[in-house]
């Protein structure tokens, strides 16, 4: 009895933290150069759009897994013309974007609501690992390739921060970008580049959402996901295998929302998640003075000879 409850709550929380875990990673990857996008949401459901309707044209959910990751980056790349380039209030163009893609979402996808994807991505199943107790069947079996590869990006990532040249020169870049300028360093091309890959991955989170975990399209389908990303970064100090755990628990706690319904009342129960979501965003806040993780030139535009 307990394992058949812990192995349902390990399969429903990790499928539902795949699209948390793949937009915190981008998202931190952006932070970490310096470039903070509240447009993640709005990210996450053009992806979701945009992923659902090649798939379902083309018959190729992994062509719609691209198509979301091309529009993400390119409303990423919106974003950062107007926060690097023109530098604009980064927290109002992300908010922009937010909107823009909500709205923008809804009113594209209104021929698509209802309609169910003929070829969804596949569930795997990996024999011999789907056999372990109490981990195998909740990891192993009936999940999507895409949370596999959103549990690979994050140590990839985690190896590239800190353990690649490449690494030191995007952290360095979000730390102090005079001292990289110096350096020889592309501050603005690092940044565009991070907040680039901020925007696939954001894309790719909504893909999920459209080809994968519940195959269709319904306006406002990311409900909220894009805001828990922001708050996992803050919650795993900026650390991608920290996020991991965090995007996990967010996870596993919106499943047991649903398993504890019949015991407390329903509307508080959804709600939950999202008060967390705040509660770590205000502990976030609190924490700066010690130091959380959090880069120093986090938000504020590099004008170069400007001290």
């Amino acid at each position: 009895m307990v394992e058949s409850w812990w192995v349902s709550t390990l399969a429903r929380g990790l499928a539902f933290s795949a699209p948390l875990l793949l937009a915190a990673l981008g998202e931190l990857v952006a932070e970490r150069s310096g470039v903070i996008n509240l447009g993640v949401e709005g990210m996450m459901i053009l992806g979701a759009l945009s992923g659902f309707a090649v798939a379902d044209a083309s018959g190729n959910p992994w062509l719609g897994v691209m198509a979301a990751a091309g529009v993400g980056t390119l409303a990423a790349l919106l974003h950062a013309f107007f926060s690097i380039t023109l530098r604009a209030n980064t927290y109002v163009s992300g908010l922009a974007l937010t909107m823009v893609g909500l709205g923008l979402s809804g009113l594209l996808g209104k021929p698509f609501a209802g309609r169910p994807l003929a070829h969804p991505l596949p569930k795997l199943d990996i024999p011999g690992l789907s056999s372990i107790p109490w981990l195998g069947p909740g990891l192993f079996q009936g999940q999507n390739a895409l949370l596999y590869l959103a549990l690979l990006a994050a140590f990839l990532l985690w190896y590239f921060l800190y353990r690649t040249r490449g690494g030191i020169t995007l952290r360095s870049v979000g730390e102090n970008p005079a001292a990289a300028d110096a350096l020889g360093v592309n501050v603005y091309l690092v940044r565009y580049l991070a907040t680039a890959f901020g925007g696939a991955m954001a894309g790719v989170a909504g893909a999920y959402l459209s080809v994968a975990y519940r195959p269709s399209w319904t306006e406002g389908m990311t409900a909220g996901m894009g805001w828990i990303a922001l708050a996992i970064v803050i919650f795993a100090a900026w650390d991608p295998l920290r996020a991991v755990a965090a995007a996990f628990l967010f996870g596993a706690f919106y499943h047991l929302a649903y398993r504890f319904q019949a015991h407390l009342p329903p509307e508080f129960l959804k709600m939950t998640p999202y008060l967390f979501t705040v509660l770590f965003l205000v502990l976030g806040a609190l924490g700066k003075s010690v130091r959380l993780g959090a880069p120093e030139a986090l938000g504020r535009p590099y004008v170069r000879g400007e001290r």
